[in-house]
């Protein structure tokens, strides 16, 4: 029961707060716009990162690439915050975005539509998963050591993209990589950029990617490396772009003809990990979580989830999953899905401002990247190394990320080390049942190469 006078202003706020339950959730309408703002702020790098670093060198037009990054992203947030009432933003994936195209565009040789048809194949995946128990039973499964590996694993490849856009490095025929020229303009800007990123961060300053890719964009252009605008068109667009290139362009045929079995997989897989547990960890900031520390109706954000992934497939984006960035909005005091669609509100407006995107260097973007892959490793502290069983699982995944270029290569060996291991110590009971059948999966995958 809410007290008399809360209960004046739950009636008297109206529609938004009987809907948002801003009142039952103790917050106000200035409070979530305030907090949605802070969220757009802190996640609005991706604009520049996703299309420039993903999208446009998996062979996506550079206009379409941008729009359709944006209009998922609004998309996605809005639907978080509408149906799900969670103060939980959404976007194209950096890992996943790496999937996409380094791993099925790149390694595999699948073209772009075809890779938009599986990220839209796994969003209808992950949509049954949603409305059954089988997620509970596919996270219950999987260890907790090879989970945090996962994201180690995932967070040294995203830096290991970083390093090689930023051209710090190179191939070279005696040592297979070596350091790059920092002689080379583009190459010193990343460095540069680099560090002017992680002085803001170091500083808990809001906003800090996207204001590191900012200033180092001004200064490349001082250096030559990118364009000085000459006018406002290359800035502000006065007619929003629409993906015109990818909309509606994904070949689901096509991806079911492929086979793409383990890459679906491996997709839903590490979207209902990015997923639920952003899910839970925000819910958790927001003081959402129930005592036993669940969040109710989670299959209400699950499903948002799955359909922001069909979404993305739809507008031309890889897959769309929930952002840590949400953070920063709740710690401005947002609690429910208001704060979403501000956010979702925001990421609309800066349709406007796809000509931006066009100025913005690699060696931009590149140090985002990196310094994300050095927060995403702190997840190795979870992972108990003095025992043998669960270290070679655990540094199989971790390392063969990187080096192999491909998250399900990596995935696919630490789950087949751990279930072998765990069977001939007779360490049975420390196997989920599913174990087995994903172990299975991934070896068949293994051979088919």
């Amino acid at each position: 029961m809410l007290e008399p006078e809360m209960e004046k202003t739950y009636r008297d706020n109206g529609f938004l707060d009987r809907h948002f339950q801003l009142s039952p959730r103790g917050t106000t309408l200035k409070i979530e716009i305030m907090a949605g703002l802070t969220t757009f702020i802190a996640m609005a790098y991706l604009i520049f990162v996703i299309p420039g670093q993903f999208l446009i060198a998996a062979g996506i037009p550079p206009a379409s690439a941008t729009a359709a990054t944006i209009l998922s992203t609004a998309v996605a947030t809005l639907l978080m915050g509408v149906y799900a009432n969670l103060p939980i933003a959404m976007g194209p994936g950096l890992g996943l975005g790496a999937v996409f195209t380094f791993v099925m565009v790149g390694s595999m040789g699948l073209s772009w539509q075809t890779a938009l048809g599986a990220v839209f194949i796994s969003g209808v995946l992950f949509f049954i998963l949603a409305i059954t128990n089988i997620t509970k039973a596919i996270i219950a499964a999987i260890p907790p050591l090879l989970k945090s590996a996962i994201g180690v694993g995932l967070g040294l490849f995203i830096a290991f993209i970083g390093f090689k856009s930023a051209g710090l490095i190179v191939p070279a025929p005696g040592t297979i990589l070596t350091l790059g020229s920092l002689k080379q303009p583009g190459v010193l800007l990343a460095v540069i950029g680099l560090i002017i990123t992680s002085l803001l961060m170091a500083k808990n300053i809001k906003g800090a990617f996207l204001l590191g890719i900012l200033a180092t964009t001004v200064i490349g252009m001082f250096m030559g490396v990118t364009k000085v605008p000459a006018g406002m068109s290359d800035i502000i667009s006065l007619v929003p772009p629409m993906p015109a290139d990818t909309l509606g362009q994904l070949d689901i045929g096509a991806a079911i003809g492929y086979g793409l079995v383990s890459i679906i997989f491996t997709i839903t897989i590490v979207d209902l990990f990015d997923n639920i547990g952003t899910l839970i960890a925000i819910s958790g900031k927001a003081g959402l979580l129930d005592k036993d520390n669940n969040l109710p109706d989670i299959n209400k954000a699950l499903l948002a989830g799955s359909a922001a992934t069909m979404i993305g497939g739809l507008f031309g984006s890889c897959t769309v999953t929930s952002y840590i960035e949400s953070a920063a909005g709740v710690a401005a005091g947002g609690k429910t899905g208001l704060t979403s669609v501000t956010t979702g509100v925001l990421f609309l407006a800066t349709l406007f401002l796809t000509p931006l995107a066009g100025l913005v260097p690699g060696a931009a973007t590149a140090p985002v990247l990196i310094i994300i892959g050095a927060l995403m490793i702190g997840e190795i502290t979870r992972i108990d190394f003095t025992d043998f069983t669960n270290a070679l699982p655990a540094f199989l995944t971790i390392i063969l990320m990187p080096l192999t270029c491909s998250i399900v290569e990596g995935m696919a060996f630490g789950f087949i080390a751990f279930t072998l291991l765990k069977l001939a110590t007779g360490r049975t009971r420390e196997i989920h049942p599913l174990m087995y059948g994903l172990a299975v999966i991934f070896a068949v995958h293994l051979y088919m190469k």
